[in-house]
């Protein structure tokens, strides 16, 4: 297969979901900075047979430190007798219902034969001997009866949780809207409304996108360990305590249990908790007299345990590490996503379909970066707003100055529009769920325009378009825009394919007064690797903005890597040195210097224990199969290729990455009969189509190859890879004019694509259509500027 560009290949990667354990909002697509990693199309995979006797085996994790193997989990019971006041503001949390056991006291939903009809099925809701029951459509698609084992969750919504003889635990997609009857709630209702998900579907409450075990036990309980049996396909989770108790956040507790029992004169300094949640102790808020604006007594410190700790269950990402400790950078034991165009729009806010969570939007806010921390506005211990309506913001700002007419400028409307109504702007999630975006941003529908991206003042007047909008903003404010968030142009710019994305993308990069994590995500996003960014990106003093510039490696040459990268093999930060073992591993034994070589064997056992831990998950052993290609064990890749495809046939990149390995083997044919077998579960699947119609090109049937080629174009016209390769295959085919129909069609969507521009300029000039090939030339031109070969042939179109 053809080896496309950097940019294409980004966007080939970003077709899938991150599963991500939260709620179960399940969803089908990996994490963009994963796939980066675990897609590899065509020549991208390096499979080298003969040295790979050469490469080092992969060692053992390290054992834990003797004193965290120590501490043990004491349940929160043991904690409520020193500390009464917090455990009752606890025990009416949303954490403390997170998960309970089905019962009469904790089962919310109406289990008196209720009925719901969803898809061509009829679930029935009933009791029968004190248990709790429904009949439903099983992994069969066939109406079957299930015991209801856990309730999950409390308000809007309440899921409930049914538990597989194999361990598995399937969270229902029927949920029981919990909000009052005049509010629309006490009803079942179905997560997928607009869809028709049946058990064929990977969405279907059966199937691997609704596992509990994996998507949402590490937040919904404590203390968790999952406990894979990978060779039998098992589960045996555990839990220390089934909901968000006081060692979700505090850590195991027994060591600070023995410290309080002892009598206080024999109390040592130590007192076993693994963190002290102290970043507001000593701190004030005073109001600077000219502004009027708030200011903290003391700058924030590097590191926001606060923000950190939250982070493990309010933010998207992937656990790396069951060994997770309060208090310590997230990317420790779990990897971040990022800002990419699946979850987010162009200036950092949430889309509505995707559940990204607070951590991220927060870690770009002002607020973030003035210190506020979490317990600044949440009580810790309920989770509740310590104060109602606009006080929680009037803590810090001055109601003199943002409370008055002159602010807000809706001194007609009634009730007068909230703080949080322009500055959060709600979302819905899981149908009934509204979500307040934590990015606190200024309105800004001039950028709507431009951008696409909502705004809070279109959100309420929807009949008016965005530019009426910004005129008014214009208008009270004047024609500058004092935003803290700065970003939204490059990101539109990367997504959009403009010619600009890089100029903007770097100076994004580079700006040290943008929030690390939109500094790590244009990193990750530059069309074209800039090393001198990416080795001040790498030295940063934030985890995720090194991690960013790592992605960024992405088309650096491999003999390039090592002097870049290998520093980070010993950074302190876990999820880094994996990172980093995963972007090192196509490098080649003898461009290893030997003194770095025992600190890659630790880096890559990090990376294999990783992949390991989600080995439930066809994302993590394809990202194995990756590793071990790049890493010239071919036997190693497919057996891994082949586990991610008995987990879910429908893997898409796996049956791609397993296809292309054996195109590089010689074995065509076996390539082909495994992208058939994929396609006959995911027909829909444009990379299947693809890659299906590359190795019939190989074997010369071109008739069925051009058939294979243009679905996949037409499944997924959003990849310009597709359409290109498509033209390419009806050029060789004698159908000229059919291939530049083609490229034209893909130009109107993608029309600063480079490859799709120089095929046909190319065409246009074999066809003597002096003038299109000109205007496609001109384009290329101010895509790439002084370009002296373009420039020339612009001269000679002209001529």
């Amino acid at each position: 297969m053809a080896k496309g560009s950097r940019k294409n290949r980004k966007r080939e990667n970003a077709g899938t979901k991150a599963h991500t354990p939260e709620s179960a909002h399940p969803a089908q697509r990996s994490s963009a900075t994963r796939l980066k990693a675990a897609v590899l199309l065509g020549g991208s995979l390096l499979v080298l047979i003969a040295g790979a006797l050469l490469w080092p085996r992969v060692s053992k994790v390290p054992a834990k430190p003797r004193q965290i193997a120590e501490r043990t989990f004491v349940g929160s019971e043991a904690c409520s007798g020193c500390h009464a006041t917090q455990a009752k503001l606890w025990q009416t949390s949303q954490h403390r219902h997170a998960m309970d056991h089905a019962t009469n006291q904790s089962v919310r939903g109406d289990f008196n034969d209720a009925v719901l009809e969803y898809a061509g099925t009829r679930s029935r809701f009933f009791r029968r001997d004190r248990k709790f029951l429904v009949e439903t459509d099983g992994p069969d698609g066939k109406p079957a009866t299930f015991d209801i084992k856990y309730t999950f969750g409390l308000d809007p919504l309440q899921q409930y949780l049914i538990e597989f003889p194999d361990g598995r635990i399937q969270a229902l997609s029927i949920a029981w809207d919990t909000r009052p009857k005049d509010q629309g709630g006490q009803r079942w209702f179905h997560l997928y409304p607009d869809a028709a998900i049946t058990s064929n579907d990977p969405l279907h409450w059966t199937r691997l996108n609704q596992n509990w075990n994996f998507m949402c036990s590490e937040c919904h309980s404590t203390g968790v360990h999952k406990n894979y049996d990978a060779a039998n396909n098992r589960f045996a989770t555990k839990f220390a305590e089934i909901s968000v108790g006081c060692e979700a956040c505090h850590g195991a507790g027994s060591r600070h249990i023995a410290w309080a029992n002892q009598k206080p004169a024999w109390r040592g300094p130590d007192d076993g908790l693994l963190v002290r949640f102290d970043e507001r102790t000593g701190i004030t808020w005073s109001t600077e007299t000219e502004t009027l604006r708030p200011k903290r007594s003391v700058p924030a410190t590097a590191l926001r345990k606060e923000v950190e700790t939250c982070g493990r269950c309010h933010a998207r990402r992937d656990q790396l590490s069951e060994d997770w400790t309060p208090g310590r950078p997230l990317s420790e034991t779990h990897r971040v996503s990022l800002l990419d165009r699946q979850r987010f729009h162009a200036d950092g806010q949430m889309r509505d379909d995707e559940e990204t969570y607070n951590y991220t939007p927060f870690r770009q806010s002002k607020m973030f970066a003035k210190g506020v921390t979490c317990s600044d506005c949440h009580d810790p211990h309920s989770a509740a707003l310590k104060a109602p309506g606009d006080g929680i913001c009037a803590q810090c700002h001055a109601a003199a100055n943002y409370e008055s007419a002159a602010h807000r400028h809706h001194v007609e409307v009634s009730p007068t529009p909230s703080c949080a109504s322009c500055h959060m702007p709600e979302r819905r999630y899981m149908v009934v769920d509204r979500r307040h975006d934590h990015g606190f941003r200024i309105p800004r529908p001039d950028l709507s325009m431009h951008t696409g991206a909502p705004n809070a003042c279109n959100d309420c007047h929807q009949d008016k378009p965005a530019a009426w909008a910004a005129q008014q903003i214009e208008t009270w404010f004047g024609p500058e825009r004092h935003d803290h968030q700065t970003y939204a142009r490059a990101f539109h710019a990367a997504w959009s394919e403009a010619a600009d994305a890089q100029s903007l993308l770097a100076a994004i990069a580079g700006s040290g007064d943008v929030p690390g994590i939109v500094r790590a995500s244009a990193l990750a996003e530059l069309p074209v690797p800039d090393l001198i960014l990416i080795r001040r990106g790498l030295s940063d003093p934030d985890p995720l903005v090194r991690l960013g510039s790592l992605d960024a490696l992405e088309g650096v040459p491999t003999d390039q890597l090592w002097a870049l990268a290998s520093a980070q093999l010993a950074d302190p930060i876990r999820g880094v040195r994996i990172r980093t073992a995963e972007v090192l591993a196509s490098v080649p034994p003898f461009q290893q210097p030997a003194a770095d070589r025992d600190r890659f064997a630790q880096a890559v056992a990090e990376f294999v224990a990783a992949q390991k831990l989600n080995a439930d998950r066809p994302d993590a052993r394809t990202a194995l199969g990756n590793f071990y290609a790049r890493q010239a064990s071919a036997a190693g890749a497919e057996a891994e290729y082949r586990a991610a495809l008995r987990l879910d046939p429908s893997f898409s990149p796996a049956a791609v990455n397993l296809s292309d390995l054996y195109r590089q083997l010689g074995r065509e044919s076996d390539g082909e009969q495994l992208l058939r077998e994929a396609l006959s579960k995911s027909g829909q699947n444009a990379s299947l189509h693809h890659s299906l119609g590359l190795v019939l090109v190989r074997q010369k049937r071109a008739n069925e190859a051009l058939d294979e080629l243009r679905q996949a174009a037409v499944l997924e016209p959003s990849q310009p890879r597709y359409a290109y390769v498509y033209a390419v295959g009806l050029h060789s085919s004698g159908r000229r004019d059919d291939a530049l129909a083609v490229l034209r069609n893909s130009l109107l969507m993608h029309p600063n694509d480079r490859d799709t521009l120089s095929a046909a300029l190319a065409l246009s000039r074999e066809k003597g259509d002096s003038a299109s090939a000109l205007g496609y030339a001109e384009q290329l031109a101010r895509l790439m500027p002084h370009n002296r070969k373009i420039e020339d042939l612009i001269k000679q179109l002209k001529q």
